[in-house]
C-alpha cells in the first residue's frame, strides 16, 4: 500500500514507519493520522513483519497535533466532520493509541528529534525508544489549555513513575536526552549518527528469535502489566501453549541447541 504523508519500508522482517510531513515536524494532520493506522494495520497482519520502528523524517519525531486549519474544507465538510468525531467517544487521539499499543508485535520509537504533545504519546504507546542528542521532549498539553490525551496519562507514568509523570506533564518543561535517559523515557542512548543502525540492531536481535514466542512475549507483558500476580501466573501458563504450536520452530530450537549452532526461526 502506498502512503501520502508516511514512508512504508520493509527489510529483513523490519518495517521501517517514516512519518513523512517534514516541513511540519510530522505534525499529526488528518492525511498523516489515517497512514499512520493504515500502516500499523498493515505491518500487524504481515507474517513476514516481526518488528516495527517508527521514525521521523527531518527534524523533528512528531511535534503533535497539527493545529494549522485546512483550506480545502469546506465548511459543510467540517461540520460533518465535527458531527462525527462528537458521535466518538475515542476520537483520534484514542485510535492512535489503540492502533500502536495493540499491536502484538514489539514497536520500537527511534526518536531522531523532538517529541511533543500526541507525538510524544505515540513514542510512549511504543514498546522501546532509542534516541540520541538530538531527541527531547515536551508534553505540552497544559500549554493549550488542556489535560493530556492520546495515551498519555496512561503510558507515561507506567514508564517514568507518577510524580515524574506529574512533574513533566504539570509544567510542560523541555525535557533534554540526558534526563530522558535517567528516568527510563529512553531506553538507548546512542550518537545521532548511529541512531538507526542502532535500532536495526535492535530489531535483528528480536527477528533472530521464533516469531510466535515474541509476539506471545509482548501480549503476556501488556496483560500482566494490569493485574495481580495470581491472574499473571495463569495467564503465562495459559500462553505457553502459543509459540509451540509452530512445530518446526519448536524442533529448531531443539536441534540448535543441541548442535550448537544459531537457529533459523520461520515462524511455522
Amino acid at each position: 500500500m502506498a502512503f501520502e504523508n508516511l514512508i512504508y519500508d520493509v527489510q529483513d522482517y523490519v518495517a521501517t514507519l517514516t512519518l513523512n510531513r517534514p516541513e511540519k515536524l510530522n505534525a499529526l494532520n488528518g492525511g498523516l493520522q489515517q497512514d499512520l493506522r493504515d500502516a500499523l494495520a498493515e505491518a500487524q497482519h504481515d507474517d513476514a513483519i516481526r518488528v516495527i520502528l517508527l521514525t521521523g523524517a527531518g527534524r523533528g519525531f512528531c511535534s503533535g497535533a497539527d493545529l494549522t486549519p485546512n483550506p480545502g474544507v469546506t465548511p459543510q465538510q467540517s461540520r460533518k466532520s465535527q458531527q462525527n468525531e462528537l458521535m466518538d467517544d475515542l476520537g483520534w487521539v484514542g485510535r492512535q493509541a489503540l492502533a500502536i499499543y495493540n499491536i502484538d508485535k514489539p514497536t520500537i520509537a527511534v526518536m531522531n528529534g523532538v517529541a511533543a504533545g500526541a507525538g510524544m504519546s505515540l513514542s510512549l504507546g511504543c514498546d522501546m525508544r532509542i534516541g540520541s542528542e538530538k531527541s527531547r521532549f515536551k508534553t505540552v498539553f497544559i500549554e493549550r489549555n488542556l489535560s493530556p490525551d492520546s495515551g498519555m496519562s496512561f503510558f507515561l507514568p507506567r514508564i517514568v513513575g507518577y510524580s515524574r509523570a506529574a512533574d513533566l506533564i504539570y509544567t510542560s518543561r523541555t525535557l533534554e536526552s540526558e534526563e530522558a535517559y535517567r528516568i527510563g523515557l529512553l531506553d538507548r542512548l546512542v550518537s545521532h549518527d548511529a541512531l538507526m543502525d542502532t535500532a536495526h540492531e535492535v530489531a535483528a536481535q528480536m527477528t533472530g528469535w521464533p516469531p510466535l514466542a515474541l509476539r506471545t512475549s509482548k501480549r503476556v507483558l501488556q496483560h500482566n502489566n494490569e493485574v495481580e500476580l495470581d491472574d499473571a501466573l495463569r495467564y503465562e501458563l495459559s500462553n505457553l501453549a502459543t509459540p509451540r504450536k509452530a512445530v518446526n520452530d519448536q524442533r529448531e530450537s531443539r536441534l540448535s541447541f543441541i548442535e550448537k549452532r544459531k537457529p533459523s526461526f520461520t515462524g511455522t
